[in-house]
């Protein structure tokens, strides 16, 4: 048994030199060899440090290393941006002779849907069903989110159904597997199946279910769902709180998202986001700039999701001013690197007020290509304003090259050529788009009425 006094020693590590210098400890003492020391202190240098315990993995004494040695270090490179490492050594594991367990499995089929690999992940199926685990509820869950992530959710559904043994987890698994492959309605038609099993759901079902409700802008069913919560006396943990605010902001009903976000106990930076953003998205921009304010002030730090709201705020507004001091606060203040959604708030800002000279500086010093947001942005502005001076015909051209299909693309370009007195430009422009057998689709709208949707022009 590893003793008590280098137990400590492990627990007290809390940087990369604490481990460097207990490493040299253990190599000179031959501790290195002790397989109690190896589980403690590789467990801990994946905690302060994954290149280090990578290093410490790679040179171990033992060879091959043991399986948990292999499995702890494969969940760890699952949590970040590098799953693929996990397959890797998955298959050096394979190598090795070493036989995979029921911890091993998990990790390395969640690395393949990380990494969208469906065809690994296929194999690993195959190799959990000949090692006999393919009725292990745990591995069941992660293979069915593992197709989900890969959007094969025919494959999810297939294992699924094959289980034998379901838990919540299972349940909660499947529906969120709906929901992120863009079918929300079987999300509801599985959730009526579960209610039948009499499984409880949890908070992390709801938060499914409110989050299909809100791809299907479906403010009666996520009202359902809302009632559902209140009737079984659950509590609004933020997750769950976040998902109401954004169902009930993105169906038009701010006035009860502000209710739901007001009531939550404990709220995150993501709650304070997306409610700021509903305050925007639904013409209140100076609630949504008091409620960015107000968020500052509780101490959170605003990230890059919290500036595109605020910005989006003083765009509607025409806080020309307000957008341009956001702006450089996120630069200059908190290290926040512009995105293209930032440059694109700014354009369309400076472009509402009619200054289309400034807007056209924005895009000419972005360190990236506009999209086509962002033209066409430009673009409008400077129709509706008459100015098309600054414009030069790279723009229109790179407008037309990234969506070239796109025949309202074609109509704003020519509109602008004609106003700049370009108009054999423009008449080129409309020849171009007639031969393509392009048309300008008409602007449209759906309204509901009495709980009837209409299509309105």
């Amino acid at each position: 048994m590893i003793s008590h006094q280098i137990q400590i020693l492990i627990q007290r590590s809390k940087t990369t030199t604490h481990l460097q210098q207990l490493h040299s400890l253990f190599l000179k003492t031959s501790l290195d060899h002790n397989q109690d020391i190896i589980t403690h202190f590789l467990l801990s240098s994946l905690s302060i440090s994954l290149n280090f315990a990578r290093s410490f993995f790679d040179n171990l004494p033992v060879s091959p290393p043991p399986l948990f040695a292999y499995n702890s270090v494969i969940r760890a490179y699952t949590r970040t941006s590098s799953a693929i490492e996990s397959i890797k050594l998955f298959r050096e594991l394979l190598r090795n002779g070493l036989k995979p367990d029921n911890f091993t499995y998990p990790f390395v089929a969640k690395a393949c849907g990380q990494c969208s690999l469906v065809g690994l992940g296929g194999s690993v199926h195959s190799l959990i069903f000949k090692a006999g685990f393919d009725l292990d509820k745990y591995i069941g869950n992660t293979l069915l989110r593992t197709y989900a992530a890969c959007n094969e959710i025919g494959l999810s559904r297939k294992v699924f159904d094959e289980m034998t043994v379901r838990d919540v987890v299972s349940w909660s698994s499947m529906l969120a597997g709906y929901v992120a492959c863009d079918s929300p309605s079987d999300a509801f038609k599985l959730f009526q199946q579960m209610k039948l099993t009499n499984e409880k759901p949890n908070s992390v079902t709801l938060v499914s279910l409110v989050s299909a409700c809100t791809s299907l802008l479906d403010v009666s069913a996520g009202q359902s769902v809302h009632l559902y919560i209140i009737v079984n006396g659950m509590g609004l943990d933020v997750a769950l709180g976040t998902a109401l605010v954004e169902m009930y902001s993105k169906c038009g009903h701010v006035e009860k998202a502000f209710k739901v976000f007001d009531s939550m106990c404990e709220k995150n930076l993501q709650s304070w986001t997306i409610m700021i953003s509903g305050l925007a998205d639904n013409s209140r921009g100076k609630g949504a700039i008091s409620l960015f304010t107000k968020m500052i002030q509780s101490g959170l730090k605003p990230d890059s999701m919290s500036f595109s709201a605020v910005l989006s705020a003083c765009s509607h507004l025409g806080l020309v001013d307000e957008g341009k001091h956001y702006f450089n606060e996120m630069v200059s203040k908190y290290s926040t690197k512009p995105t293209m959604e930032h440059y694109g708030c700014m354009v369309d800002l400076l472009g509402r007020a009619g200054l289309i000279e400034e807007a056209l500086s924005i895009i000419r010093t972005m360190p990236m290509e506009p999209n086509s947001v962002i033209i066409r942005s430009l673009l409008g502005a400077c129709r509706n304003h008459g100015q098309a001076l600054y414009l030069d015909d790279d723009l229109k051209a790179l407008l037309l090259k990234l969506e070239p299909d796109l025949g309202a693309n074609y109509v704003l370009a020519a509109s602008v050529s004609s106003l700049s007195g370009y108009w054999d430009n423009a008449a080129d422009i409309m020849v171009s788009m007639k031969q393509k057998g392009l048309k300008k689709v008409p602007g449209c709208s759906w309204v509901e009425v009495n709980g009837t949707s209409a299509r309105e022009l």
